[in-house]
């Protein structure tokens, strides 16, 4: 059953909602279509199309959450009745909802190269040019091409009057180049996201061929003394740090939830100079975390969290917004119809300053370039995070390449040690965000350069 006839879905979905004993109740029916290919080595390992589609319903009723999932869209009234019937099985403390719009309205997606537009051929051999170009570019060990696409179309209605019909399209690929000599082994990768436009993956044949060379290089990359640095941070490497470091912080179900947090995370607090500005927000457009609405049917906005170094915001749902006394930010979000929302980032970046690279490396008598991220861990408010490449500065240049450079700290300190913000915001849109059981959700990161003092290093 596709979800196909907008007046007669609007009905079903009215007659499901009307006439139950609770606080309040929405569905969401989901139709999604997806491909994935996977090439291990030079042998294509995975070429999948997968089509679903379902639903689910929460209910509320004196505090406590029900939830019921189904893939079965005929019979939403009896879903509801299930989600009801379970709210009133959980004791819970009363919740009142941060008041929402009602909201009609419909959203359709498009991409100037739109992948429903592509054949799956076309996609497997663009990848497949990308992995052989690996393989020629370097003696490498192995190398690894991921691609998944999405189109997903959703209508979600409320018992209080809001009916939206929302289109998304989401691209994530990734190449990875590993290089072995005797027992070392280093790696490179090139990742890329987007809202369902394959442009993005045009003519990256240059960037492709760097990433293999990258991987054989850093084999014979120094390796640095542990130690206290004076470090430039580039965009890619600083959206992941804002992201992970302080974006999970600022999410408020953590923050209510965690006695710690709460200490940590006070509204009014400065956390940074003047100069630092933190935002997050889907309202802000063309990116993989940008939508018009919600998994709540929330308006999309642009939340500050932090505003001249001052803590001033937070990433909230209705419940947690209605808990905690602030407003709703539209950040509710659920992976797919199987799981209900959390809150979740949606794109998270610092704002641009005025200064330029080439200004910060001139200031730098002794110090570290660190490039992109291989990942991390973070544990409160102490984040651990590995370059994927790194270059010493000496007397403002930069010098020879390192590796094995992880970078670690408390997040609160690194952000009031940030002394300059570079003027070059970039986005980085290849990654995805896990969070409970739900990943890899679309979002995206953001950052100029950063220059940040007393940084330890651990060499690797």
């Amino acid at each position: 059953m596709a979800l196909e006839g907008k007046n007669r879905m609007r009905d079903l979905l009215q007659d499901a909602l009307r006439g139950h004993r609770a606080d309040y109740v929405e569905v969401r029916i989901e139709e999604a279509e997806t491909t994935a290919i996977r090439f291990r080595g030079r042998e294509l390992e995975e070429v999948g199309r997968s089509r679903s589609l379902g639903g689910n319903v929460r209910a509320l009723v004196r505090g406590g959450w029900g939830f019921a999932s189904f893939n079965d869209v005929r019979d939403l009234r009896r879903y509801v009745e299930m989600a009801v019937h379970q709210a009133r099985l959980v004791p819970r403390e009363p919740v009142t909802l941060a008041p929402a719009p009602v909201v009609e309205d419909v959203v359709r997606a498009s991409a100037r190269k739109d992948v429903r537009g592509i054949s799956v051929d076309d996609k497997v051999a663009l990848l497949k040019e990308y992995n052989e170009l690996l393989w020629a570019s370097a003696p490498l060990q192995t190398t690894a091409a991921r691609y998944n696409d999405l189109f997903r179309r959703s209508i979600f209605a409320n018992s209080e009057g809001t009916y939206t019909e929302q289109e998304v399209l989401d691209l994530s690929a990734v190449l990875v180049a590993v290089a072995r000599k005797d027992l070392e082994v280093e790696q490179a990768f090139l990742s890329v996201g987007s809202q369902g436009d394959l442009s993005v993956l045009d003519g990256r044949q240059a960037e492709v061929e760097a990433v293999a060379r990258r991987a054989v290089e850093l084999l014979s990359a120094s390796r640095i003394k542990g130690g206290s640095y004076t470090v430039i941070v580039d965009p890619r490497l600083a959206g992941v740090f804002v992201h992970e470091a302080f974006g999970h912080l600022s999410e408020a179900d953590h923050v209510y939830e965690n006695p710690r947090l709460r200490e940590l995370m006070v509204l009014g607090r400065r956390f940074g100079g003047p100069q630092l500005n933190i935002v997050d927000g889907a309202a802000v457009p063309g990116h993989r975390g940008s939508y018009a609405y919600d998994s709540e049917g929330m308006p999309a906005q642009r939340t500050y969290l932090i505003r001249e170094g001052v803590l001033v915001g937070r990433l909230h749902s209705r419940e947690t917004a209605g808990r905690m006394g602030e407003p709703p930010s539209a950040n509710a979000r659920s992976i797919n119809y199987r799981f209900p929302p959390i809150v979740r980032m949606t794109n998270t970046y610092i704002e641009p300053g005025d200064t330029t690279f080439e200004q910060m490396l001139a200031s730098i008598d002794d110090g570290v370039y660190v490039k992109d991220s291989f990942g991390g861990q973070t544990s409160m408010e102490m984040f651990t995070f590995s370059a994927a490449e790194a270059f010493r500065i000496r007397r403002g240049r930069l010098e020879e390449p390192l590796r094995g450079v992880n970078l670690s700290g408390n997040v609160f300190q690194t952000l009031a040690n940030i002394e300059a913000i570079g003027n070059d915001l970039q986005w980085s849109e290849g990654g995805g965000c896990g969070k409970g059981e739900q990943a890899p959700l679309p979002v995206a990161m953001g950052s100029p350069h950063l220059l940040i003092r007393d940084v330890v290093i651990g060499g690797g």
